[in-house]
């Protein structure tokens, strides 16, 4: 919308009292945005560092003048693309958890997880090409991920379906060290079944998971 239209029978001091106010991304201006990252996103995973500004744009059904107003630079794509991947995985702990059960939002969450890896193993390698200095983001998506995941575990703990002792990290690491040096076509399914069994692992018997397991092999066994 123009500013001029905006403006139309609107007294000068109230217009410039309005203009000072923080304004919000019009809700078509983020929908744009989010359609361009994803484009990106799989532009890069089917390209990787060849694929241009232009292209994207082109995907996307959108002028590159659109483009660049959202991302001005390569380098702000490509870290758009990779925040994108840490937030929508983040915001996906606190979701799970309001339709699960604890352990069974946890187990969601690590595959969720795991295909933000996959996903990471993509762009990764661009992003470090395109950009030299991405600590700030890295250090930002660190704590983003341990957040979500401790956010997880203590409600899976308060709920008594876990170990009290389980830490994020340990969880954290035991997927991501499996998922990076493994690289067979069938890494993820894999990483899939080692999170079964982890949370099986995990399971406290004393705990609603746990009791009920207990229960039915002391039943079986009788």
């Amino acid at each position: 919308m123009e500013a001029s239209s905006v403006l139309q029978g609107v007294p000068v001091a109230t217009a410039k009292k309005k203009s000072t106010a923080p304004r919000k991304p019009r809700a078509d201006a983020e929908r744009n945005r989010l359609h361009l990252t994803d484009v990106a996103k799989k532009a890069f995973a089917e390209r990787g560092a060849d694929v241009t500004l232009d292209e994207i744009a082109k995907r996307a059904g959108v002028g590159i003048g659109t483009l660049y107003r959202h991302f001005p630079t390569r380098d702000a794509m490509l870290q758009a693309v990779y925040r994108h991947e840490v937030e929508q995985l983040a915001g996906a702990a606190d979701a799970l958890l309001e339709r699960m059960k604890p352990l069974d939002a946890l187990r969601a969450w690590l595959r969720l997880f795991v295909d933000y890896l996959g996903t990471k193993k993509i762009i990764l390698p661009v992003l470090n090409a395109a950009t030299s200095d991405n600590s700030a983001l890295f250090d930002y998506s660190a704590t983003q991920i341990r957040a979500a995941a401790e956010r997880l575990i203590t409600r899976a703990i308060e709920h008594g379906d876990v170990h009290q002792d389980v830490r994020p990290m340990d969880l954290l690491y035991a997927v991501f060290g499996f998922s990076t040096s493994n690289d067979p076509a069938d890494w993820m399914p894999r990483a899939y079944r080692l999170i079964d069994i982890l949370i099986a692992g995990l399971a406290s018997a004393d705990g609603p998971e746990g009791t009920s397991k207990r229960g039915k092999g002391a039943r079986g066994a009788a």
